[in-house]
């Protein structure tokens, strides 16, 4: 990465009062996977990742299929998630246990992030393996460990519809300067936790491979690029000139996105936003707007102010 210059600085402190201004603080990291420059705010500050774990847990359960220790075609019994608050997909919302494939569990966790589909990978290749496996592939900086369906347990459950500024009020509220948390999902060091930093070095492991076997990382581009929750960086990326591939998370205040948008070009960007708001509102479509201008400006000024 090149020194910050004089325009870059000025860059950044205007996008910071933007954020600032909307309410949001957050760790923003855009690189060109193909000449490694890069640019982005506080990319080393650690969140919880909440769902985006759903991407190294595929990565890593495509692996095991791979080589021989899991059977694709192998259907599982998934329980109904049971879950009737706004937001989760997919079986997580069924009201019966259903049998389906390891591969399509696959795909239902990182298409639709359905966590349900994802608990029952996690049954296969626990938290723990998937931290292996990250380690294997030379990439460090994300911690998980814990399964998704801890994300299902927060205040935000256990209260009525009309009282979900509490928990996000909580959430808001109950942070400590280190980074600790009164609630334990929000938490970094009890947390699936990552960096901004540490999210585009797997997305570079995946659009770049070495060390991750290429099947599985075109895989696992491919089911990226087949997410259906594209409500946030995607109007800043996608076109009928770019592709763009991604994964959101989102638990409580915090709003994240990681992807690769592909120019027709050849040019290829990496972009990692992981955001907290002040704001106590589940609803928050200025702040995810505010989250692609600002991953988009970023990439603008790598691109040459494209």
């Amino acid at each position: 990465m090149s020194p910050i210059d004089g325009g870059e600085a000025a860059l950044l402190r205007e996008i910071r009062r933007e954020l600032d201004d909307g309410g949001l603080h957050g760790s923003f990291l855009v690189r060109d996977l193909g000449t490694g420059e890069e640019t982005g705010i506080d990319p080393e500050v650690v969140f919880p990742v909440a769902s985006l774990v759903k991407v190294p847990l595929a990565a890593a359960t495509l692996d095991r299929v791979r080589r021989g220790e899991l059977d694709g075609a192998r259907t599982l019994r998934v329980e109904p998630g049971r879950v009737t608050t706004p937001g989760p997909l997919g079986l997580t919302r069924f009201r019966h246990p259903a049998w389906v494939a390891l591969e399509d569990l696959v795909y239902l966790s990182t298409c639709l992030s359905d966590s349900a589909a994802a608990d029952a990978l996690f049954g296969l290749t626990p938290p723990s393996g998937v931290a292996r496996w990250l380690e294997s592939a030379g990439l460090r900086g994300m911690a998980v460990r814990h399964p998704l369906s801890d994300l299902h347990e927060t205040p935000a459950e256990r209260l009525d519809p009309g009282d979900a500024h509490l928990a996000h009020t909580l959430a808001i509220e109950a942070g400590t300067p280190g980074r600790g948390h009164g609630l334990s999902l929000l938490d970094t060091t009890r947390a699936n936790s990552g960096s901004a930093r540490s999210l585009v070095d797997l997305l570079q492991a995946l659009w770049r491979p070495s060390a991750i076997h290429a099947e599985v990382a075109r895989q696992v581009r491919e089911l990226m690029g087949a997410n259906v929750l594209r409500q946030r960086l995607a109007p800043d990326f996608g076109s009928d000139a770019a592709r763009w591939s991604s994964k959101t998370g989102t638990l409580l205040n915090l709003r994240h996105e990681f992807g690769v948008v592909e120019h027709g070009d050849g040019q290829t960007f990496a972009v990692a936003a992981l955001t907290a708001s002040r704001v106590p509102a589940t609803a928050q479509p200025a702040a995810e707007a505010l989250m692609g201008r600002t991953a988009r400006r970023l990439r603008d000024h790598l691109r040459g102010g494209w």
